[in-house]
């Protein structure tokens, strides 16, 4: 796994809210994670709560979803123990609390997207993906990702 090259550090995987629900779920090798956003480590220009295209930047935006990419990760590897175990991603699908006029969720869920791209190259880091800018999202998180990934055996 590249995270080290890159500089990451992934930060401790998070316990659902409530027991009505989990982080991820398995079936066969299709891990689908619930969508993360809250809990973010605390790195430069992540803003965990705000709306974009008013207190928060498009370039916070982005640094956001990178981070929340970090965080589904952590979920990840608690799930299955190893990130190696990541054949490739299928899917993202992004939410981005936006301001009226803000136009640009694609942009913003691209931090995301470039990290599991970098990680995983062209031939397995590539996916499908959903961005929308929504009026509000729970807590005020400024970034919510679910995502899709198949696993090696």
């Amino acid at each position: 796994m590249k995270l080290a090259a890159l500089g990451l550090v992934l930060p401790p995987a998070s316990d659902p809210p409530a027991a009505n629900r989990k982080t991820c779920t398995q079936l066969g090798n299709v891990l689908w994670l619930s969508g993360h956003g809250g809990r973010l480590p605390d790195l430069p220009q992540v803003r965990q709560r705000g709306k974009v295209g008013d207190d928060v930047s498009k370039a916070e935006a982005y640094a956001t979803a990178r981070a929340v990419a970090l965080t589904m990760l952590s979920t990840i590897k608690r799930h299955t123990g190893d990130l190696d175990r990541v054949q490739r991603v299928l899917r993202l699908f992004g939410m981005v609390n936006v301001a009226p006029g803000f136009i640009e969720p694609s942009s913003v869920i691209d931090g995301a997207s470039d990290l599991f791209f970098e990680l995983w190259g062209a031939e397995n880091g590539q996916h499908v993906r959903t961005a929308i800018g929504v009026a509000e999202l729970t807590n005020r998180m400024a970034v919510e990702i679910q995502g899709e990934f198949e696993l090696v055996g």
